[in-house]
């Protein structure tokens, strides 16, 4: 065994206990929270966050989430959390109770997550494997991604952070190396670079409001005039996504099959397909880098 590896943990009883728990196997690298980490104040008041938010999120269907490790390794929650947050479809059944079913099932959302994220396979930092084991490092990266892409109005404590320890079974023993990782972003960095021309508007000019909206409503009137159409109210125009697509396409000079969104969106559900597919677009065009809530 190498000696750095003693290293990692305070207590021999740690390391047994550590080693008892956790299998790996020849071959394997896995990074894991370390278990002195694992008490960290500011990691449980992120763990219980997400709880409670997964569970508002899903009252209806009449979720309870008590442990993130323990309730979403076999996907059921994930599956309902993506349904309701994305308005997403996915081709699974909603219980996998077989190690094989879940596997397949788990390989699908994530792959959903990563196409609403636009993440490259390189930028995850969770897996099917990982999640299936219950691994807590990857599900809470998993579901802050989730939240940042969904819900980003939801208050994160900001500068989350752990101590990992990365695990290699070599033919010559454990070889063990110590790191810090951020779960959360730094507050003050994320509003440093968060702050655009709007955000001034707001802060700095706000009786200057009306006349920007002008400008958009006079700009907006240009391309969907051309179709009959007209807006006089960007706040209760918008908010079904209808007059968003048709100017999308009017904008990018392609048509949009009507079969594809909700042309009068009677529910709540059709408005955010609607947005959703126009945030969608605005995305794969390259127009939009940063994450806006489509509800």
């Amino acid at each position: 065994m190498d000696s750095d590896f003693l290293n990692v943990f305070t207590q021999p009883s740690t390391l047994d206990q550590f080693l008892n728990e956790t299998v790996i196997a020849k071959g394997e690298k896995r990074k894991l929270i370390k278990p002195t980490s694992r008490n960290n104040p500011k990691l449980e008041q992120l763990k219980q966050l997400l709880i409670d938010w997964i569970n508002r999120t899903l009252q209806e269907e009449h979720i309870v989430v008590k442990s993130l490790e323990e309730d979403l390794y076999d996907g059921l929650v994930l599956h309902h959390l993506l349904e309701k947050l994305g308005s997403l479809k996915l081709d699974v059944d909603k219980m996998a109770l077989t190690e094989k079913k879940q596997r397949r099932k788990l390989a699908v959302i994530l792959e959903a997550v990563a196409k609403c994220l636009q993440l490259e396979e390189s930028q995850l930092k969770w897996s099917v494997e990982s999640i299936l084991t219950k691994d807590l490092l990857s599900t809470l990266h998993l579901l802050v991604a989730i939240a940042q892409h969904f819900d980003p109005s939801l208050a994160l404590p900001p500068n989350v952070q752990v101590e990992t320890i990365t695990i290699e079974n070599t033919s010559r023993g454990l070889k063990a190396a110590n790191a810090v990782e951020n779960i959360t972003d730094n507050k003050e960095n994320t509003e440093a670079q968060s702050n655009d021309a709007f955000d001034e508007l707001f802060s700095r000019a706000p009786h200057k409001l009306e006349a920007v909206k002008k400008v958009f409503l006079q700009f907006v009137n240009q391309h969907v005039g051309k179709l009959g159409l007209s807006v006089k109210d960007i706040e209760s125009q918008f908010s079904d996504g209808v007059i968003l697509l048709i100017l999308i396409g009017q904008l990018e000079g392609y048509f949009l099959n009507l079969r594809n969104f909700f042309l009068t969106p009677a529910s709540t559900t059709e408005m955010l397909h609607n947005v959703n597919l126009a945030l969608d677009l605005l995305a794969d065009g390259g127009l939009l880098n940063f994450s806006v809530n489509s509800e």
